[in-house]
């Protein structure tokens, strides 16, 4: 369970602008950043937000798809951006407590240089496979793996690297990584042959599996999926205390009034509350959170914690 779950929910309720402020902001399109391209998991559950936010805040809102490095060039350009509420990222923990850890160049301090505004929602990854592979379960999987010569497996982000790593760490298997610039790319090796598994963000899988371009063997949350419940949970599949379900969440530039932080406080709320967006997440298998600033301040932190501790008992080395 999430330690830091209770947090910033009552806060959120009671957030308002005042009377002068709300009749200037927003006075033109918000620009949502992402980092990730269109398409992807995480592209499809910013989208489904954006779209409700643009209802509640009554205003255009904009996403804007920045892929590359695992979302550090879209958290780059946010720290970089005017603090007046025009420019908000969505992100993932992976990137937000993973980046500095994974790669050499990551120089922005995610505690500090950005403003939380809102607790989003809780993804779900998939170990997946082609199709036409004869592989149907976890363990089939591992024993390809310890007996075939030469594999390959994919990822496209923090999360699908280091859960690859942990599964083959924990079931004494080796494979080769491949990284991707977005998933649809690995998924065209996995049905190439090319990669022996992939591991998916699961929205993204959720497509796929529907698609027949998949074929899904385990969940990396505790439950399974809500959009897949035929599949079994990773530990059900026999991987002991595998568990991988990274929060996303929306931040602004440092330094962004108060007043405007709050507003999207209490407009994320309504968004992640909002019947049709449970609908949408439901029909992906992730999981919406509602919760202001304070539950991602301490949800990071503790991200950051679990983090230098996972990269270093896979053994990922910084690039």
């Amino acid at each position: 369970m999430w330690r830091w779950a209770g947090l910033g929910v009552t806060a959120i309720l009671s957030a308002a602008l005042p009377a002068t402020a709300q009749q200037t902001y927003p006075e033109r399109p918000i620009h949502v950043m992402v980092g990730f391209p269109a398409g992807s998991g995480a592209d499809i559950g910013v989208r489904v937000l954006a779209e409700r936010l643009q209802d509640v805040s009554k205003q255009k809102v904009i996403v804007e798809n920045k892929p590359g490095a695992g979302s550090n060039i879209a958290i780059g350009l946010v720290t970089k951006a005017r603090p007046d509420g025009y420019m908000v990222l969505m992100a993932a923990s992976s990137a937000m407590a993973g980046s500095r850890f994974i790669y050499k160049d990551f120089k922005i301090d995610t505690e500090t240089e950005l403003t939380p505004a809102a607790m989003l929602w809780r993804s779900t990854f998939i170990l997946t496979v082609a199709p036409a592979s004869p592989i149907n379960s976890v363990a089939e999987l591992t024993n390809l793996l310890k007996t075939k010569p030469r594999t390959l497996h994919g990822f496209s982000n923090q999360t699908g690297q280091l859960a690859a790593a942990a599964y083959l760490a924990n079931v004494g298997a080796t494979s080769n990584p491949v990284s991707y610039r977005g998933a649809a790319e690995a998924v065209g090796d996995l049905n190439s042959g090319t990669l022996d598994f992939v591991m998916l963000d699961g929205a993204f899988a959720s497509g796929q599996f529907r698609n027949g371009r998949i074929k899904p063997l385990g969940v990396s949350t505790t439950q399974r999926s809500s959009a897949m419940p035929e599949v079994p949970t990773m530990q059900e599949a026999g991987v002991a205390g595998f568990e991988f379900a990274p929060f996303w969440a929306a931040y602004v530039p440092k330094g962004t009034p108060q007043p405007i932080v709050d507003t999207l406080t209490g407009w994320f709320h309504q968004v992640i509350e909002h019947e049709i967006t449970r609908e949408r997440f439901k029909s992906t298998g992730s999981i919406p959170v509602p919760g202001g600033p304070d539950m991602v301040r301490a949800a990071l932190k503790f991200e950051i914690v679990k983090w230098a501790g996972w990269v270093k008992a896979a053994g990922i080395e910084p690039q």
